[in-house]
């Protein structure tokens, strides 16, 4: 995938919220309303439709965000996007501050150890509440290392699209 098309994956539709057509929202940007910063949105149905949204607004409400997307006006008509996600460009989002990293930025990156043991690549990371994790993944095995900084991940270099980890091998 070029890095023009990449696309990151910002939150989803949950459900509707009232009787009015509005939409209930999870966000994972930070904070959770930026999602709406980022428009036109790039909207995947649970069929795999995909269509282009812009104009959305909305708002916090409680644990989750309220939106109006246009051209949807009843309850209905939300209810049938429940689990639509939503996308953007990687191109929209602005660059990461220092040493904080998009996680779509480092898969497919090499992993390696301090003494150059080739762990694979990053598959990709997930997060545990504690700390993200890294998956690394090569034709035998895989390794869950917490991307802790510099406790385990002691470098990230794009330019040699490598990440180097403080950790065994054999582990």
């Amino acid at each position: 995938m070029s890095e023009s098309s990449r696309r990151i994956l910002l939150g989803r539709v949950l459900g509707a919220f009232g009787i009015r057509g509005e939409a209930k929202l999870e966000s994972w940007t930070e904070p959770r309303a930026a999602i709406f910063r980022y428009q036109p949105w790039i909207v995947r149905d649970p069929q795999g439709g995909e269509r282009e949204l812009s104009g959305v607004r909305g708002r916090e409400s409680g644990k989750y965000l309220v939106a109006n997307l246009p051209g949807v006006t009843d309850r209905d008509a939300v209810e049938a996007l429940h689990g639509t996600e939503i996308y953007v460009p990687r191109s929209a989002l602005p660059p990461p501050r220092e040493g904080e990293f998009y996680w779509v930025d480092l898969e497919g990156l090499d992993v390696v150890t301090t003494e150059g043991v080739a762990l694979g690549r990053v598959s990709h990371l997930f997060a545990t509440g504690a700390n993200d994790v890294l998956v690394a993944r090569d034709d035998e095995r895989e390794r869950m290392i917490p991307f802790v900084i510099p406790q385990y991940v002691l470098s990230v270099d794009f330019e040699a699209r490598r990440v180097t980890v403080d950790w065994d091998p054999d582990f």
